[in-house]
């Protein structure tokens, strides 16, 4: 048919995920559509910002070869000096390069790797889903606050972050075994400490307990610009809940008395 576009549904449904981002964030994004990630990933960049482009397997040598041989993922600044030492500049100059020759000067499996990714080969699967690492809430202040002056501040929104990600945790059925802090000074030097339970939680106060712990391990006499807590090593779908109960994804976090939920986390001596 006159005027058919074969990759109009590709393009309708990257269009449809762009639309989303936007409505969602208010954020544009750029996508890149090709048989593979590598090569999305250099598609992606080619016509920021808002973007949409749509690479074929044909389009390689026409629109991937002429760039430079930096923009492919994986080809750092010591191997691309190492390139430009060559004579390989671009991408379409390192498809010239025979296999052998790569593998001599970069190693079996690294010289092996840049024949493949130059000619736009790249078999790795698309992971749609994977399990987190951690969960972390922080907050940056909009003026810096002092550890003793802003203490019942600090304290209440830090008491904020720690109930917000136990209801993170408790949502989506992880516990955590690691607990930590993070704080970013007016200096913008950054600190972060965090203490291995033995076992893992999405309770609310024992993260809380935990998370003041770690602050007493931290000089506070600096004013703070950024607070946050995070919980790693998480488990699925087991830990303390609360005591010894085990954790279900639709358990609420525990509730804080009125006086426990305001109970300072910062002395007077700043620690």
């Amino acid at each position: 048919t006159l005027g058919h576009d074969p990759l109009g549904g590709v393009r309708a449904v990257a269009q449809e995920i762009k639309n989303s981002v936007r409505r969602a964030t208010g954020l544009s994004c750029s996508i890149g559509v090709t048989p593979n990630k590598l090569l999305s990933k250099i598609a992606s960049d080619l016509d920021k910002p808002d973007g949409l482009t749509v690479v074929t397997a044909d389009d390689v040598a026409s629109r991937i070869w002429p760039l430079p041989a930096r923009r492919v993922n994986g080809i750092g600044p010591k191997a691309n000096a190492k390139l430009e030492g060559l004579g390989i500049k671009t991408i379409g100059e390192l498809a010239a390069a025979e296999r052998a020759w790569l593998v001599e000067r970069f190693g079996k499996s690294y010289g092996a790797w840049l024949y493949d990714a130059s000619h736009g080969i790249d078999d790795r699967p698309v992971v749609t889903h994977s399990e987190p690492v951690s969960m972390s809430r922080e907050t940056t202040f909009e003026r810096d606050l002092h550890a003793v002056r802003d203490r019942a501040a600090l304290s209440r929104i830090f008491t904020e972050l720690v109930e917000e990600l136990a209801q993170d945790l408790q949502r989506k059925g992880y516990a955590g075994r690691t607990i930590g802090i993070k704080l970013r000074f007016d200096d913008f030097k950054t600190v972060t400490r965090d203490h291995t339970l033995p076992q893992a939680t999405a309770d609310a106060r024992t993260i809380r307990r935990v998370a003041g712990e770690c602050l007493k391990r931290v000089d506070l006499t600096r004013r703070l610009r950024l607070l946050g807590v995070r919980a790693g090593t998480l488990e699925k779908g087991s830990g303390d809940a609360g005591g010894a109960t085990r954790l279900r994804a639709s358990e609420p976090a525990a509730p804080y008395a009125a006086e426990e939920r305001e109970l300072p986390l910062f002395s007077d001596n700043g620690e």
